[in-house]
């Protein structure tokens, strides 16, 4: 019960540090490109982990034998490199497109990888429920409501956002899978630095960064870094650990109504009538699509 509640606290945590993060994110698209972005926070994130492995593994004495070892290595390297992959593709598809979206809808739309959950859960072999067709539903309306505009039509942006939320999806389901088997700092740790790899190889193709620019890109770099990287990502890997996929992604859609608040208390953001029915719809479809996988299992 202990270990339940300090890991719904965690993912509480992380859901609130990730809302913000939209409001860096956007922030940051002033002074540097979106992979440079991506890459830098990458780095801090995962240097911000190191002194906390190194401060347990001197704490803690090692007692595991040396098969043990090479097995949970190989677990640990497999788990980096997916989770640093499909988080890759992820961040990188947002934060490109986050140049032309605002926190608050980013926000929104990036919480239907709530949605790709169960769906995703389908294709491994789970039942298709019919609360999962009504929330797929309602949270398409909702996207409607929020992102089409007369005239115009779909923002191809917004539509790079709900690629990158299928992603993120994804990247729920392979730390699921991995967050039982390996250590989770140095798994987040380990993914982050396969994401900055990865990112740099975008930088040196589309960007030229500067030193300049970074420095004055400071403290979103330093939140979406070390708050959103090296501390939120552990706090979800923790707290999955713990909780069962389903309420884990309850708790963290309250990442979209925290972007929403960031967008509009600090960046000034406002909703038109239209985009606030069109959350409520998302929102509904996003809770929806979890309940009653919660009461199943």
């Amino acid at each position: 019960m202990k270990n339940k509640l300090s890991a719904n606290i965690a993912l509480f945590m992380t859901a609130l540090i990730w809302g913000l993060s939209f409001v860096a994110q956007r922030a940051g698209m002033e002074y540097v490109g979106p992979f440079t972005f991506n890459m830098v926070r990458s780095i801090l994130g995962g240097l911000s982990l190191i002194p906390v492995i190194l401060w347990v593994k001197i704490s803690k004495p090692d007692t595991r034998g040396e098969r043990r070892k090479h097995f949970q290595h190989i677990n640990l390297a497999r788990a980096g490199i997916a989770c640093g992959v499909v988080l890759f593709l992820a961040m990188s598809i947002q934060q490109y497109a986050m140049q032309y979206v605002g926190a608050g809808k980013g926000g929104f739309i990036t919480a239907l990888y709530i949605i790709f959950v169960p769906i995703l859960s389908v294709l491994l072999g789970d039942k298709l429920k019919k609360e999962v067709i009504i929330s797929v539903i309602l949270a398409f309306i909702g996207l409607y409501l929020l992102c089409y505009k007369a005239g115009t039509g779909f923002n191809i942006y917004d539509l790079f956002v709900l690629v990158s939320a299928f992603f993120y999806g994804v990247h729920i389901m392979v730390v699921d899978f991995y967050s039982r088997i390996v250590n989770p700092v140095k798994a987040s740790c380990l993914q982050f630095f396969v994401l900055a790899i990865l990112s740099l190889i975008l930088v040196l193709l589309f960007e030229t960064p500067s030193w300049n620019s970074i420095i004055a890109c400071k403290v979103p770099i330093l939140y979406a870094g070390i708050l959103t990287c090296g501390i939120a990502y552990t706090l979800q890997i923790y707290g999955q650990k713990y909780t069962l996929p389903v309420l884990a992604s309850l708790i963290l859609c309250l990442e979209s109504v925290f972007a929403v608040l960031g967008g509009v208390l600090i960046l000034g953001e406002v909703l038109s009538l239209k985009e606030f029915i069109g959350c409520l719809f998302m929102i509904s479809g996003v809770i929806l699509a979890n309940l009653n996988s919660d009461k199943s299992k």
